[in-house]
C-alpha cells in the first residue's frame, strides 16, 4: 500500500504532462487522417485509434450503405478502421484501375482487411509478377472442361443427398426452416469432395467442418490476436486446415505418381499435372503450398457459393415467372426418375437458367468488395493521391448495378442471345473480380449454381416465410438474406433419384 502511494505521489505532478501528450497525439491522428482524406467524402471527425470500426462490426450493412451513399457523386468515400484509413471505391472506372494495378510498386490485393494474419504471407492471394502467373498456369488444368464434367457428378450426389435431408427436416416441423447454415453445410461437403475427395477420412470432415467453423467466426472479428480470443482461434483454426488438406495432396501425388487411375477430383488434376512437371524437369511445389492454396479455393468458393445459392431461392421465390421457365427448361433436358445424373451436354443445353445463375450473380455479388492495400502513394484520380498504406475497398457490388438496363430489376433476359448485356457491360460486371486476379474457378462456381437451381426447382415446392426486413442483406462475412433464408419446403415429384440416393 506504501509502494502505491510513493508512485501515485510521483506520477500525479506528471498528469498534465501526460494529459498534454496524449492529446497532442490524438490531434496528430486526427490531422493525419484529414490530411490523407483531403476532399474526399467520409466523416470529419474520427475517434481516437478505433474510428469507426464499432459501427463496421455492429451494423456491417449501415456502414457500407453509409460509405456508398457518400461515393455517389465523385466514386469515393473515406474513413478510419482501427488505425487504418480506409477508401470505398464506387465507380466501375476506379475499381478497374485497382485491378489493373495489382503489384509489388501499386496495389497489393489482400481479400480481407486482415488477410494476412489469417491466410499467411505467400498465399495465392498475395502473388504478383511471373510466380502468380506460374501458379495459375498450374491451376487452369483443375478447371477443363473434362475436370468440370467429373465435378459435376460430384455436385450433384451431394446436393441431392441434403435436399433429401432438408425435406426430411421440413416434415418433423411445421415451422419455416433456415436455409444459410444447411446450405453452408451442404457447400462445405461440396467443396471438401469435389476439392480432395476420397483423401478425406470422415473423423477429418468433422474436424474440418468445426475448424471452418472457427475461421468463419473470426473473420468478422477485430484482429485480437489473444489466447481465447475468436481471431487467435481462427488462426489456429487455418493452420490445422492447411495441414490437412497438405496431406490430402502428400496421398494424391503418391496415386498419380503410381497412374492407377484417372482424377477423379480437384487435387487429382493438380497432381497428375504437377508429375507431369516433375518428369520433365520443371520445379516442383511442396504439400504444404499446396494445401495453403487448396485453402484459398475453399475460402473463395465455400461462403461466396453460399451467399449465391441462397439468394437464387430468395429471387427464384419473388419471381414466379422465372421460376416456372426454369422449370420447364430443366423438364426438357433432364428427368429425375430416370435415376440419372445430369450431364455436363445437359448442363450447357440449359441456357435460361445459366442465365438466371449470371444474374442471381450480378443482383447480389457476394463478395461485394476486394480489398486492396496501397503499397505506394498512387494517384487514381486528376485530383487525388491514394496514400500508402491505405485500404482500399473496390466495390463489386455497386459496378453490377451501373450501366445495365433497369439494374435494380432482377431480369435474367438480359443475358439472352438477343440483349447479351454480359457483352455490352462486361466492365461493370465485376462480381468475380478483373485483372490478373480475377476469379479462376468462376466456371465451377456457376456451374454449381446451374446445378443447384435445377435440382432444387425441379425437386421442391418451396415458399418464403415472409417478414418485415427478411430480404433485407446481411453481411456473414459475405451477404445473406437477414433471415437467413427461411422457407417452407415440400416433395415436387414423386421421389429423389434412386439410384443415387439409397
Amino acid at each position: 500500500m506504501k509502494s502505491l502511494l510513493i508512485i501515485i505521489n510521483t506520477l500525479l505532478p506528471l498528469t498534465p504532462y501526460l494529459t498534454t501528450f496524449l492529446l497532442l497525439l490524438l490531434f496528430l491522428e486526427q490531422l493525419s487522417y484529414l490530411k490523407k482524406k483531403r476532399t474526399v467524402p467520409g466523416p470529419s471527425l474520427v475517434l481516437p485509434f478505433l474510428g469507426n470500426a464499432v459501427s463496421l462490426v455492429r451494423n456491417p450493412t449501415r456502414f457500407w450503405d453509409l460509405q456508398s451513399s457518400l461515393s455517389t457523386s465523385s466514386g469515393l468515400s473515406a474513413n478510419y478502421i482501427v488505425g487504418n484509413f480506409i477508401l470505398f471505391i464506387r465507380d466501375t472506372s476506379l475499381s478497374h484501375k485497382v485491378f489493373a494495378n495489382v503489384r509489388p510498386d501499386a496495389f497489393t490485393l489482400v481479400g480481407h482487411p486482415f488477410g494476412k494474419k489469417l491466410f499467411g504471407e505467400h498465399n495465392l492471394i498475395y502473388m504478383t509478377g511471373q510466380e502468380h502467373k506460374d501458379l495459375r498456369r498450374r491451376i487452369a488444368p483443375n478447371f477443363t472442361p473434362k475436370a468440370l464434367a467429373t465435378y459435376t457428378a460430384l455436385q450433384q450426389i451431394i446436393i441431392l443427398e441434403h435436399l433429401k435431408n432438408w425435406v426430411s427436416l421440413t416434415s418433423q416441423t411445421k415451422d419455416p426452416i433456415a436455409l444459410r447454415f444447411l446450405v453452408r453445410d451442404m457447400n462445405l461437403e461440396t467443396s471438401q469432395t469435389v476439392f480432395v475427395g476420397p483423401y478425406l477420412a470422415p473423423d477429418a470432415r468433422e474436424r474440418f467442418k468445426s475448424d471452418y467453423n472457427f475461421f468463419n467466426v473470426g473473420l468478422m472479428k477485430l484482429p485480437v490476436n489473444l489466447p481465447g480470443t475468436a481471431f487467435r482461434n481462427a488462426r489456429l483454426a487455418v493452420a490445422r486446415l492447411v495441414e490437412t488438406l497438405a496431406g490430402c495432396a502428400k496421398q494424391s501425388r503418391a496415386k498419380m505418381e503410381a497412374e492407377q487411375q484417372e482424377p477423379t477430383c480437384l487435387i487429382d488434376f493438380w497432381m497428375q499435372e504437377t508429375v507431369k512437371e516433375l518428369r520433365a524437369g520443371v520445379a516442383d511445389i511442396s504439400d504444404v503450398e499446396v494445401g495453403a492454396h487448396l485453402f484459398d479455393f475453399l475460402f473463395a468458393a465455400q461462403d461466396a457459393s453460399t451467399s449465391s445459392l441462397l439468394w437464387a431461392v430468395v429471387l427464384l421465390d419473388s419471381h414466379p415467372e422465372v421460376l416456372a421457365k426454369v422449370r420447364e427448361e430443366v423438364a426438357g433436358v433432364w428427368d429425375p426418375e430416370s435415376d440419372e445424373l445430369i450431364t455436363a451436354d445437359q448442363l450447357a443445353r440449359m441456357r435460361y437458367t445459366h442465365a438466371v445463375a449470371r444474374e442471381v450473380v450480378r443482383y447480389r455479388a457476394p463478395a461485394t468488395m476486394v480489398p486492396h492495400i496501397a503499397a505506394v502513394d498512387f494517384r487514381l484520380t486528376e485530383t487525388y493521391t491514394v496514400p500508402k498504406g491505405t485500404i482500399v475497398f473496390p466495390s463489386a457490388y455497386e459496378s453490377c448495378f451501373q450501366g445495365f438496363t433497369e439494374p435494380e430489376r432482377f431480369d435474367p433476359d438480359r443475358f439472352s442471345e438477343e440483349r447479351q448485356e454480359d457483352r455490352v457491360y462486361r466492365r461493370n460486371y465485376l462480381a468475380f473480380g478483373a485483372g490478373a486476379h480475377q476469379c479462376v474457378g468462376q466456371r465451377y462456381a456457376l456451374n454449381h449454381l446451374v446445378l443447384f437451381i435445377a435440382v432444387f426447382a425441379t425437386l421442391l415446392d418451396f415458399k418464403r416465410h415472409r417478414t418485415d426486413g427478411c430480404d433485407d442483406i446481411s453481411y456473414v462475412p459475405t451477404i445473406c438474406p437477414k433471415d437467413d433464408c427461411k422457407v417452407f419446403l415440400s416433395m415436387r415429384c414423386r421421389r429423389f433419384p434412386a439410384l443415387y440416393l439409397q
